[in-house]
């Protein structure tokens, strides 16, 4: 009996306007629009909410961002934008078809591995009441609630993690 092999999750770093990364900003944008409101998207809400909040400056050197593949599929997106000694998560997204497969945790453990190969020593983010499946998946990988660090219309919970340099880690398992 042979096992049936799990599609890996991949991520790599793309441009904003690159075609896969608007699709899946646009996906992202819209369910949050949805989620916001209840209800299906009116006629140009996504786009106004595109243009109100902009993903242009998830390139460097002010940001990056990644697109995740689940095998051979489009599944998911994460950024980060840079700040001074810190980087904040923005822009996460699973596809419905591949959540509940490890594609969050997939995204945040690639930005958290950049995030330290640029030298930052925490994340942060702010996100809605209303992600509550967003909420549990930072919870679960060691973000906690910070007071908050800016003040934006739609936020609502702020996250922060501290991330351990590699060294440290080698140092502990020792």
């Amino acid at each position: 009996m042979t096992a049936t092999a799990r599609p890996t999750w991949l991520t790599t770093a793309v441009r904003p306007d690159h075609p896969d990364a608007a699709l899946l900003l646009r996906e992202y944008m819209t369910e949050m629009v949805v989620r916001y409101h209840n209800r299906p998207a009116l006629p140009g809400e996504v786009d106004a909410a595109l243009a109100e909040m902009p993903s242009d400056d998830l390139t460097a050197p002010g940001g990056l961002l990644l697109l995740a593949h689940h095998g051979a599929d489009l599944a998911g997106c994460a950024g980060l934008r840079w700040q001074p000694g810190w980087a904040e998560l923005t822009r996460v997204y699973v596809r419905a078809t591949h959540r509940g497969a490890g594609g969050g945790a997939a995204l945040l453990a690639a930005v958290e591995e950049r995030a330290r190969a640029a030298g930052v020593d925490r994340i942060r983010l702010d996100t809605r009441h209303d992600l509550v499946e967003a909420r549990a998946l930072y919870a679960r990988h060691g973000y906690v609630e910070i007071p908050a660090y800016a003040h934006r219309t739609y936020a609502d919970h702020w996250f922060e993690k501290r991330l351990s340099r590699a060294v440290d880690v080698c140092a502990r398992t020792r």
